[in-house]
């Protein structure tokens, strides 16, 4: 499927936290070792990045990072902030869209085609910039968690269709 839409020398940015509410709507986790075989076998996968916000010393998530990184993924994380609200609750906040972006950016020179896992807005901007540069982008996320920015700006693929190939 993303074969089709890829050329060249493919980088692939995993905002984790988009691809965690895209689960809770899928009703099913990805396996992440799934998810890179599946890049492997569909395009020239150059570099895989995760990007995710750390909860202290949170063992299971450790172990899991751990795991991502001997899989091959570049993990980008920073700690997860706990942001009080007005009516004296919390928020917990671990956005690294910034981060992504700048590592975009900072690799636009190295990959010929983008694939975003995420469906935020905020990378619209990003998305115009290295297709400006020529390259190809691609959004991988799930109706409902897709803005329509991204969906004018690149080339959709549902992760639902995927299922089959990368559900753990």
């Amino acid at each position: 499927m993303i074969g089709n839409l890829v050329k060249g020398r493919v980088f692939v940015f995993v905002d984790a936290a988009n691809i965690l509410y895209s689960q809770q709507s899928l009703g099913w986790r990805v396996d992440y070792l799934k998810l890179k075989e599946y890049f492997k076998n569909e395009c020239n996968l150059t570099s895989i990045f995760f990007y995710t916000g750390q909860v202290g010393d949170n063992r299971k998530q450790t172990v899991f990072l751990h795991k991502l990184k001997n899989l091959g993924y570049e993990i980008k994380s920073k700690e997860v902030k706990r942001i009080k609200l007005k009516d004296n609750t919390y928020e917990w906040k671990g956005n690294l869209d910034v981060e992504i972006t700048i590592d975009i950016l900072q690799n636009i020179d190295n990959f010929d085609s983008l694939v975003l896992m995420s469906g935020d807005s905020d990378f619209a901007a990003v998305l115009d910039v290295v297709k400006k540069r020529g390259k190809r982008v691609i959004v991988m996320s799930t109706k409902g968690h897709i803005s329509k920015e991204l969906l004018n700006r690149a080339k959709y693929v549902n992760i639902k269709k995927l299922e089959s190939l990368i559900k753990k």
